[in-house]
């Protein structure tokens, strides 16, 4: 456990100073205690920026749709590999559906572009076949599901892991006894598998809600682009546009405070809720 402890103390638990650059005009030159001070500076010239809504409004349209198609993606295909009832068959698909997680993001993003660019595989066969070729990539329409998919065929599969865990845990003989009575197989999964669950998916939505301000930042860095800022830009690229591109460390590490911020409020919400629920959340 050591090496792991160590590096929450060093880069999540110490980085927790680092914060003050938010309300400093970093000069790296100076260092961070010898930046003058500007107090809350930074976040009213943020709040007033349009680009920073732009960026903000980006990452929640994002978010949401991640949350209402991506976080159940992992759970339906969870079901579907418990109810093979042939071992290696199941064994089989596990290990495919897990290897894109192991692909980066910029290997993902150019086999989606080979696809369905302008030039791609899929125009070409529609050229080829007399009809009207369509550039999806480039589609400013089509960028914020686009995103979704390919964080559903990249991650859904490593996301089965906790729910087989949990699935594996479900007592058999619930499922012999409601069948019995005359349950099919949805009274089943509502009635026994659903509630059985129930503690893991508020535990990982809980976990979501805290970084659902995160969406992704090499995928969305790397197809920005093609859309352009207004459309691509979320808030972990405004922060790397702002601080890194554009040097100005005390702006950027505002949005990032607020980023952190909003993710924690929602998580004490959202385990609060779970508690009035009767759920024990992610903690008491």
């Amino acid at each position: 456990m050591v090496p792991g402890l160590v590096y929450f103390l060093v880069f999540h638990y110490g980085a927790f100073v680092a914060n003050a650059v938010a309300f400093k005009e970093y000069v790296p030159f100076d260092g961070l205690w010898a930046s003058p001070w500007v107090g809350t500076e930074n976040f009213s010239r943020m709040f007033g920026d349009p680009d920073f809504w732009h960026a903000t409004w980006n990452t929640l349209f994002i978010a949401v749709l991640q949350l209402v198609f991506f976080f159940p993606a992992p759970l339906a295909l969870a079901l579907l590999l418990h109810s093979l009832t042939s071992d290696l068959l199941r064994r089989f698909t596990q290990s495919v559906i897990y290897l894109p997680h192991f692909l980066s993001w910029v290997v993902v993003v150019a086999l989606f572009q080979q696809v369905l660019s302008d030039t791609g595989l899929l125009n070409t066969f529609l050229s080829d076949s007399g009809l009207h070729t369509v550039d999806i990539i480039g589609n400013p329409d089509a960028y914020k599901p686009l995103v979704v998919i390919e964080v559903i065929w990249k991650d859904a599969g490593w996301g089965t892991i906790i729910f087989l865990a949990a699935l594996m845990q479900v007592d058999e003989q619930l499922y012999e006894a409601s069948a019995i009575d005359g349950a099919g197989p949805w009274r089943r999964f509502w009635h026994v598998t659903l509630p059985s669950i129930r503690p893991i998916i508020i535990l990982l939505l809980i976990m979501r809600l805290g970084d659902i301000l995160s969406v992704g930042f090499e995928q969305m860095l790397l197809q920005r682009q093609s859309v352009g800022p207004e459309v691509g830009e979320v808030l972990d690229t405004f922060v790397f546009w702002q601080g890194i591109v554009g040097g100005d460390t005390g702006y950027a590490a505002a949005a990032g405070l607020f980023k952190g911020v909003v993710g924690a409020a929602l998580v004490f919400t959202a385990n609060r809720i779970a508690h009035r629920l009767g759920e024990q959340g992610v903690y008491k």
